[in-house]
C-alpha cells in the first residue's frame, strides 16, 4: 500500500511526497545519482543524450542500476511508483519501433531525462515498458507511477489494454484500481466539506452538529487503496496554501500523516502487518529530498547538491 500527492506553495513552488507502506523494507536508502553517470540501461536507447538531469530519491542499487522508489530531479520533477499488482500488464519482450524501458528503470528514465510533466508525457506515447528484471535475485514489481512538477501530475499505469496517460487533477494517488476508477469513485465524496454542518431542524427538534470537522462525516477511515486516496486529495484539496519551505514541508508530512497507516491495522495473509515504512517529499524549490521513518518520525533533509 502506498499514497502520493502533489501541491504547489503560494508562489507556485511544487511539493510532491509518498508514503511506502509496506510490512518489510529493502535496505532503501537516499540515493543520488549526477547527471553524467553512466548507468547500464535494459535495452539500447542510442537516442539519450550522455548526460541527464540529477537525481535524488529513495531506493536501492542492483546491479549497478538505482532503482529509485519516488525522486526528484535538477528541473523540478518528481516521480513515484506505487504498488499495482492486480492489474498491471507489462510487455514480456521489447517491441521494434518503440522507446523500450524495463519497469524497474522508469522513474529514473524519466526523472533523468525530462525537465516537465509535459516533455515525459509527449515520451510516453513512444514508450513500450517490459517486464525484465534487473537481476536473478529480484523480480519484476508490478507498480504504476505518479510523475508530477510544477504544472501538475499525471498518472502511468500499464493496463492490458496499454500503456495509459491520466491526467491527475487531484494530485493524488494510491493503488489499486486503476486510476480512472478512483477518480469515478471521488464522485461519492462531493457533499464532504470543511465547514460546521448548520443546525438542522427535524419537525419541532433543533439538532446542533457537535463541533468542528462534522463536515467530513462519511470520509472513509480504513486503509484500502480508494480509502486512502479519497482523503488524501480532500486533505491535499483543502489544505490552506503556506508560504515557505518549513510549512510547505509539514502541510506535505501532515497531508500524508492523515493516511499513514500505524502497526495492527492492516494485516498481510501471511500474518504480517503493513505500516508506513516511511514518508518522503521533494521540494522543487530548494531541491531538496525529505525523508522521515516509522521507527523516526523526525524529518531529515538531503539537498541534491550535497
Amino acid at each position: 500500500m502506498c499514497t502520493a500527492v502533489r501541491f504547489t506553495d503560494d508562489k507556485g513552488g511544487m511539493f510532491f511526497g509518498r508514503n511506502l507502506d509496506w510490512s518489510f523494507g529493502y535496505g532503501e536508502r537516499v540515493l543520488r545519482t549526477p547527471a553524467d553517470a553512466n548507468v547500464p540501461r535494459a535495452f539500447e536507447r542510442p537516442d539519450e543524450p550522455a548526460r541527464g538531469h540529477a537525481v535524488i530519491g529513495m531506493g536501492i542499487v542492483e546491479e549497478g542500476v538505482p532503482l529509485y522508489f519516488d525522486c526528484g530531479n535538477d528541473a523540478g520533477l518528481a516521480v513515484a511508483g506505487l504498488n499495482f499488482p492486480q492489474s498491471a500488464r507489462y510487455a514480456q519482450a521489447p517491441v521494434e519501433g518503440t522507446v523500450n524501458v524495463a519497469a524497474y528503470e522508469l522513474p529514473y528514465w524519466i526523472a533523468r531525462n525530462f525537465s516537465s510533466v509535459a516533455e515525459a508525457r509527449a515520451a510516453l506515447a513512444r514508450v513500450t515498458v517490459v517486464a525484465r528484471p534487473v537481476s536473478g535475485r529480484l523480480p519484476v514489481a508490478s507498480l504504476h507511477w505518479i510523475v508530477a512538477d510544477a504544472t501538475g501530475s499525471i498518472v502511468v499505469e500499464c493496463l492490458e489494454r496499454g500503456l495509459t496517460v491520466w491526467e491527475d487533477d487531484v494530485d493524488a494517488l494510491a493503488n489499486e484500481p486503476e486510476f480512472g476508477w478512483h477518480r469515478q469513485n471521488l464522485r461519492n465524496y462531493l457533499l464532504l466539506g470543511t465547514e460546521e454542518p448548520a443546525t438542522a431542524s427535524w419537525g419541532s427538534a433543533s439538532l446542533a452538529p457537535f463541533g468542528s470537522g462534522a463536515g467530513m462525516r462519511g470520509m472513509p477511515g480504513d486503509y484500502c487503496s480508494p480509502a486512502r486516496l479519497a482523503k488524501a486529495a480532500f486533505v491535499n484539496a483543502h489544505y490552506p496554501a503556506q508560504s515557505g519551505e518549513r510549512d510547505n514541508v509539514t502541510r506535505l508530512f501532515r497531508t500524508l500523516g492523515s493516511v499513514a497507516v500505524p502497526m495492527g491495522c492492516a494485516q498481510e495473509a501471511d500474518g504480517s502487518w503493513e505500516r508506513t515504512l516511511y514518508t518522503s517529499g521533494f521540494s522543487a524549490a530548494t531541491l531538496t529530498y525529505y525523508h522521515a521513518t516509522y521507527e523516526d518520525p523526525q524529518i531529515r533533509a538531503y539537498p541534491l547538491a550535497g
